[in-house]
Parts: C-alpha cells; structure tokens; sequence
C-alpha cells in the first residue's frame, strides 16, 4: 500500500480476488471442461462484486471474451 495515499485501502479493497476481472462460469453447474457445447454465464469484477454480463454460447467463446480487452466485448450483444 501507498503510504502517502488515504485511500489506499479502500483502492486495494476494491480489487478483485485473485486479480481476475473477467469469469465465465457453466450455466448449469459442472465443471467448465466436461460439456465445452454448453453455454456459459459471463461475469465481470464492478469493483465490488463479481456480476453477470451476458451469456456465451460454448466454451471457446467463453475464454475468447475472457482474454478480450475490456469494452471490445461481442458475447450476448
């Protein structure tokens, strides 16, 4: 933390777990590698909470909005 900043702590509270900022997630459960044709539920770091963004239709697309620069998104436009 910067010692020189007040609000260094409150900065650092809103960074996300693990430093992940974008997740997908199986829309019914399971682990992400067993049904790749499944659909998948987008989620995204708000600065505190993770929330839904939009749906991809298999896990190829999934990863691909993952790896995406924030605000060139293209799933469930």
């Amino acid at each position: 933390m910067d010692a020189d900043d007040p609000l260094a702590a409150y900065h650092e509270r809103r960074r996300p777990p693990m430093d992940i900022w974008r997740k997908h997630r199986p829309l019914h459960g399971g682990g992400s590698h067993v049904q790749p044709d499944t659909a998948r539920a987008l989620i995204a770091w708000n600065g505190f909470a993770y929330e839904l963004v939009g749906t991809a239709p298999d896990l190829a697309a999934a990863q691909q909005w993952v790896t995406e620069a924030p605000g060139t998104e293209t799933a469930d436009e």
